[in-house]
């Protein structure tokens, strides 16, 4: 696992401009209707008693395993303990241990809840297709809290939004760890997704939602999450679809002898010399958290919940034959390069890879050959490739050619291995005047995140311009493509038509009304990079 001392995940820098209100409901909340019969379900461990939101419910804070604390911390999730009475669900639980505050409310080991939005509940004739949303952040960072999709379910659909184990405590492997003598270790994280995902399917009835029918959907790492899924056999079956958000940027995984050798290094560095899982186990949460990377990506195999790299996998189409939802947005490195660290930072490999000098046209070519660890003759092709003059500034012409590389043509290259053998849909998001939420884009683009906002109200961000009335018309486009592509497979509306990706086309969503473009290889110089 790469790490630099100056590297730093998006949160570091923008974690001074957020404020917290604790005690926050959430956006649009009420108090809960405890003489409502309908605010109360009965799920796995009792019954829990939600709150009446605009356009449905909200249940929070329910819990989908066990405490992995003590002598569960690093083991499968197991199922949480019941409970008599009926149990609140108004109030969010904490979010999961991290370094780098990014979500809002306390953390806590204890942490694996999740949240569920429904217009309705079960006293009705239809169940609803489900989306269940994996957040991102690095597999490091974040919570389910932080996305309030009260306006995505009232499109019609139900949205569960998952907390899952960060950091050392979700993603180190390390041989003491194994579940058994040279067996897997690592990729608790996903563990703990699958877990969420079997509670999905024997608890969503009761709010409203179709068990046959699950969508699972993230950005980030979250949609890197999604991607893990769809070639894991073990997640076989827990999903109907899948949706893919800025996710295609990290397809190849480390072995888990490379992994293992990191988590020795990384016991030796929390004091645990002897490297015995009691040791680590020892250890408080704050110290293992405070020593770990800013970011886990890009994964390790682990052989059980992967066995091999996932974009081995999606090119060989060793993978669930489901209907996928996959996209980018216009310059996702924009925000990297611009915003984060002394000179900024590029997604590289998979890894954050910091860049160590200032971006002149002088030293472009050096930055090139640096952060995309290519030699000095390629360094200039690729530099000929996108010439400084074409640009405003060495700046932008390196966020454009390094999200090419890491984000719009590895999610091109991704439609393609997929459409040959399963339904894909393709968009690249391209509003360049949306209001940033965590930090100013100057100038104004369409960067990793963007899209966000315009399925979720996000509560916690420290901007919160709303959108104009165009993006909002978006916004309410892309809701219910969404929905639309969870109920049955494909995002098309009557006033979208949204064909399926034949190897060129790909939707652009762009206010008020999304369009589809063909140039997107083009525009993001694919057939180049195919050729490195």
């Amino acid at each position: 696992m790469k790490t630099n001392s100056r590297l730093c995940w998006l949160v570091l820098t923008i974690t001074c401009l957020l404020r917290f209100d604790l005690g926050a409901a959430g956006a649009g909340a009420r108090s809960p209707d405890h003489s409502d019969p309908e605010a109360i379900v009965r799920i796995d461990g009792g019954r829990v008693q939600g709150m009446a939101v605009p356009g449905g419910y909200v249940f929070r804070a329910l819990p989908y395993a066990a405490p992995p604390t003590g002598g569960l911390r690093w083991r499968a999730p197991q199922p949480p303990a019941e409970w008599r009475g009926v149990r609140d669900a108004t109030a969010f639980a904490p979010s999961c241990p991290q370094k780098i505050v990014f979500t809002g409310g306390p953390q806590d080991e204890d942490c694996l809840y999740l949240n569920v939005y429904t217009p309705m509940l079960n006293h009705r004739d239809k169940a609803l297709p489900v989306i269940v949303w994996i957040h991102g952040g690095g597999f490091t960072n974040g919570g389910a809290r932080d996305y309030d999709a009260t306006k995505l379910a009232a499109s019609g659909v139900v949205v569960v939004t998952i907390n899952y184990r960060l950091g050392p405590l979700g993603f180190l492997a390390h041989p003491a760890l194994a579940s058994s003598p040279g067996g897997p270790s690592g990729n608790y994280g996903l563990m703990d997704q699958q877990a969420a995902l079997r509670w999905v399917q024997f608890n969503i009835e009761g709010f409203g939602g179709d068990p046959e029918n699950v969508t699972i959907a993230g950005q980030s790492a979250g949609g890197l999450a999604v991607l893990a899924h769809l070639v894991s056999r073990s997640s076989r079956g827990l999903f109907r679809r899948a949706i893919v958000q800025s996710g295609s940027f990290a397809l190849t995984q480390q072995p888990l002898a490379a992994a293992e050798a990191f988590g020795q290094s990384f016991a030796e560095l929390v004091g645990c010399a002897d490297q015995t899982a009691e040791c680590l186990r020892s250890k408080s949460s704050d110290v293992l958290v405070e020593k770990f990377p800013d970011a886990a990506i890009p994964g390790v195999i682990d052989g059980r919940i992967l066995t091999e790299s996932i974009g081995t996998a999606l090119a060989a189409g060793r993978f669930a034959r489901v209907p996928i939802l996959n996209g980018t947005n216009h310059d996702e490195e924009r925000i990297f390069v611009t915003l984060l660290g002394q000179f900024g930072l590029a997604v590289s490999g998979g890894t954050f890879v910091p860049v160590l000098e200032p971006l002149t046209a002088a030293s472009y070519q050096r930055v090139i050959a640096s952060v995309l660890g290519v030699t000095d003759p390629r360094a200039a092709i690729i530099a000929a490739e996108y010439p400084l003059v074409a640009y405003p500034s060495p700046q932008i012409a390196f966020s454009a050619l390094s999200g090419d590389a890491n984000f719009a043509c590895t999610a091109l290259q991704m439609d393609g291995w997929t459409s040959q053998r399963a339904p894909t849909f393709a968009y690249e998001f391209n509003d360049d005047a949306t209001p940033y939420r965590y930090a100013p884009i100057v100038p104004p683009v369409a960067t990793h995140l963007s899209e966000l906002p315009y399925l979720f109200d996000l509560p916690d961000a420290p901007i919160q311009v709303p959108l104009n009335l165009d993006q909002e018309a978006l916004a309410a486009t892309m809701r219910t493509a969404w929905v639309n592509f969870a109920a049955n497979g494909d995002p098309s509306s009557a006033a979208v038509p949204w064909p399926s990706f034949n190897g060129a086309h790909i939707m652009s969503l762009v206010p008020p009304q999304p369009e589809m473009v063909n140039d997107f290889a083009s525009r993001h110089h694919c057939s180049f990079w195919a050729s490195r």
